[in-house]
């Protein structure tokens, strides 16, 4: 029986003196000296790696299970060519057990979960350096050392979890990139609106606009500068017609090459954008082919992003990528009892938009369906799988057939008033019949001469001129409509006025002619009470003689008290005194 070990300095093939021993319980004990370990195993042959490159290469391919191309050569030549193929072989990994047995044709033993032979490699790896006559162990542990570091390095370089990082930090980019074209387009319409208002009717496309005023300029350069390469004719007479009758501000030189700057990163940012799109296309097309068959790139890159990598994305069941990028929906309808959103990031694939409203949900699920089949082929075929022709026919064909489904619910949809009618429940129709006038055909209408089939560039250009009227007046009708508003006072503060005096001396007398009434109304009050039950009452004559006599009593006493402060002769000049204080 042989037995194959790989070691940092090559592969080794050994020779098992005792077969029986391999299954035994005490395989440890022969282990445990070096004059054991020699006399339980033989080396046969010894396969060194020429390099550090080399090591790395076979050693990948062990760890992948496939038979690289230093091991290949080596059993041929030790065991294939030399008549020991009837030997069973004894290694390490199963999938490279297979692979051997597959393109060798050699009796290989593979391991299993009751015998592993865990105990054989144990004590190879403790003995190596005693059944490898004439290596330092020191050589050893420095050539295993710097082998790992090579194949640590070698995996992060060519690791495949890498390109889905390429892709996400591409989609990321992406939208990054149109924020920023947005943000700058608008700036530029608000900046150059000054100048010339009505382009930004007459062009909607922003690289479009931004192109335009980077080769115009001033808008009085309209006349002589060409559009041919960026504007269709129609659109570059009305161009020039509008800039003939702007009625835009002027402005300076140096305005001008700044807007030029900010139109040339418009431009170049675009490029860039354009360059992108087309990198991340490849990069769908390589990695995920399936998928990027049934949702597209786009939509297909930001599955990806969302889920970090295709290989997590592929753990996800359909329901889960249906929802994916819905997760704030779907948590405040399960907290609120209501209905669960029905899509997510998928309601921008091109087949669940073609769906009628009614349709979409239904579309979205089997969408969600497929893509989830077609992301496990993706993520689970190899390298070599994925570059072949025929990579995306389980997308292709997956599409095809919700393109049939869809087809198909389309026409249900439509034909249900038809059967609906059909249904024999329902009473016949009347027979139709004419009724009425009949009216003859204007032949007039057909003058289509008459009717220019474009409008004129002028006439467009005069509407884009109105049309800017236009909203400057409705913006100054608000401001003084806002002004207005802001001037006008409520009628309660309004009292507060220049003859304001007059009104508080008003309020006053009131409030005195209240007091007044008040007081009259106790003392009527009092002499009815001092009347005896059942007198005659008061007269009005006698209530008026009644306040004369009391008003004369007053004055009398007023009278009296001028007298005696006039006695005193201090008195009255200490309350000047004191008043003039």
């Amino acid at each position: 029986m042989l037995v194959l070990y790989e070691t940092p300095m090559g592969y080794c093939l050994f020779k098992l003196t005792d077969a029986a021993k391999l299954e035994s319980a005490d395989l440890y004990k022969e282990f445990e000296t070096p004059e054991r370990a020699n006399k339980l195993l033989k080396l046969k042959a010894l396969h060194r790696f020429t390099s550090t490159a080399t090591a790395v290469e076979d050693l990948t391919a062990v760890q992948d299970g496939k038979l690289g191309k230093g091991l290949k050569k080596f059993l041929t030549e030790q065991v294939v060519e030399k008549g020991k193929g009837k030997e069973s072989l004894v290694v390490l990994d199963s999938t490279l057990a297979h692979s051997i047995s597959k393109k060798l044709s050699i009796k290989v033993s593979t391991p299993t979960l009751v015998d592993d032979h865990s105990d054989l490699w144990r004590g190879i790896r403790s003995q190596l350096a005693a059944l490898l006559d004439g290596l330092d162990p020191k050589d050893l542990a420095t050539m295993s050392l710097g082998l790992s570091h090579s194949l640590s390095r070698f995996k992060l370089k060519f690791s495949p979890n890498k390109v889905d990082t390429m892709i996400v930090q591409a989609i990321a980019l992406l939208d990054d990139l149109d924020k920023e074209i947005n943000i700058y387009a608008m700036r530029v319409k608000e900046w150059y609106g000054w100048h010339f208002p009505e382009l930004a009717k007459i062009l909607n496309d922003n690289v479009a606009y931004a192109k335009v005023v980077s080769a115009m300029g001033f808008r009085t350069n309209a006349a002589t500068t060409s559009f041919e390469k960026i504007l269709p004719e129609d659109l570059e007479a009305v161009v020039k017609a509008a800039a003939e009758i702007s009625m835009g501000t002027e402005i300076s030189e140096s305005d001008i090459q700044h807007i030029h700057a900010l139109c040339d990163q418009i431009i170049a940012i675009s490029a860039y954008r354009a360059q992108l799109a087309e990198y991340l296309r490849n990069r769908m097309n390589a990695i995920a082919p399936n998928l990027t068959a049934i949702v597209g790139d786009l939509v297909g890159a930001r599955l990806i992003a969302h889920a970090g990598s295709l290989l997590s994305l592929a753990k996800f069941p359909a329901s889960t990528v249906q929802i994916l990028g819905a997760e704030k929906a779907l948590f405040r309808a399960l907290k609120t009892k209501h209905d669960t959103p029905k899509y997510g990031i998928i309601y921008h694939a091109s087949l669940v938009g073609q769906a009628p409203p009614k349709l979409k949900g239904k579309m979205a699920r089997m969408v969600a369906t497929k893509t989830a089949l077609s992301i496990r082929v993706d993520a689970l075929t190899g390298a070599s799988g994925k570059s072949e022709e025929q990579a995306s026919s389980v997308g292709l064909e997956n599409r095809s057939k919700l393109e049939s489904r869809l087809r198909a619910l389309e026409h249900q949809l439509d034909g249900s008033g038809v059967r609906r009618f059909a249904d024999g429940n329902v009473k016949n129709q009347r027979r139709f019949s004419m009724k009425g006038d009949t009216q003859t055909y204007n032949t007039a209408t057909d003058a289509v001469g008459l009717v220019p089939s474009q409008r004129e560039p002028l006439e467009v250009a005069v509407k884009a001129v109105l049309d800017v009227k236009e909203e400057k007046r409705k913006a100054k009708e608000e401001k003084k409509a806002k002004r207005k508003a802001e001037k006008e006072v409520p009628p309660a503060e309004t009292m507060i006025t220049a003859d304001g005096m007059d009104v508080d001396e008003e309020l006053k007398e009131s409030k005195k002619e209240k007091k007044r009434k008040r007081r009259e109304s106790e003392v009527n009050g009092q002499a009815d009470a001092d009347q005896p039950n059942g007198g005659p009452a008061e007269t009005e004559e006698e209530r008026k003689a009644r306040k004369k006599a009391r008003k004369a009593e007053k004055k009398a006493a007023e009278a009296a008290a001028t007298v005696s402060t006039a006695a005193d002769g201090e008195a009255p000049k200490k309350k000047k005194k004191k008043s003039e204080t």
